[in-house]
């Protein structure tokens, strides 16, 4: 193995998707002020001394410009980019193929903007399970259906599956739990230890605030 790819190997990467339409919400979500700043903000500090570098993936150039006003790369110890989602209002999936696109590294963490409860202790834990001979790491919360009871949008994807996403979004099937099924995922239980249940609540109405 060359040293580039040793290298490539050791780079702990994070996607951060921004480009959903926040239809239940009614506004976007990633800019929305929780306890005194916007909710993505909360991810990104987070992720300090956790990670080696994030891809923040939004929908258009006008709201990679709004993010672009409030977040400081400079306060973070980590690199960030902004993408534009190569295909638009085709949900996450595609979002997930723009910020793998565009890594560094051979893995990456995915998470929503909308999770601000996700733990240091967590990232940690989802990282060190990465295995070579899986194209994902994946939580679930049940084992009597694991791909059912999955959370694909906190979970770690090798950057080789892009062109099996494409060949999905070609044929629109959108699905995530669609892609985990055609690839080699690990699944890791969530069982209140090791991981637990509130890393992932996410924030879709109003009244989740």
């Amino acid at each position: 193995m060359s040293n580039d790819s040793k290298n490539r190997e050791n780079i702990k990467s994070c996607i951060i998707l921004c480009g959903g339409q926040s239809r239940r919400m009614g506004r976007d979500k990633g800019s929305m002020i929780i306890q005194d700043k916007p909710m993505i903000k909360h991810i990104l500090s987070t992720l300090n001394h956790q990670i080696d570098e994030a891809v923040i993936v939004l929908n258009d150039k006008t709201r990679i410009a709004k993010y672009s006003e409030f977040i400081d790369p400079q306060e973070y110890e980590y690199p960030i980019i902004f993408c534009e989602d190569r295909i638009k209002n085709k949900g996450p999936m595609p979002g997930i193929m723009t910020g793998l696109s565009n890594i560094k590294g051979k893995y990456a963490l995915v998470l929503p903007c909308d999770s601000p409860y996700v733990s240091k202790n967590y990232i940690q834990t989802i990282f060190s399970e990465i295995d070579e001979c899986y194209q994902a790491i994946v939580p679930y919360h049940d084992d009597e259906n694991k791909l059912k009871t999955s959370e694909p949008l906190h979970s770690i994807y090798n950057k080789d599956i892009i062109p099996e996403i494409e060949k999905l979004v070609k044929n629109d099937v959108l699905h995530i739990k669609g892609l985990i099924e055609k690839i080699n995922t690990k699944f890791v239980l969530i069982d209140n230890k090791k991981i637990e249940k509130k890393e992932f609540r996410n924030l879709n109405r109003p009244e989740d605030i």
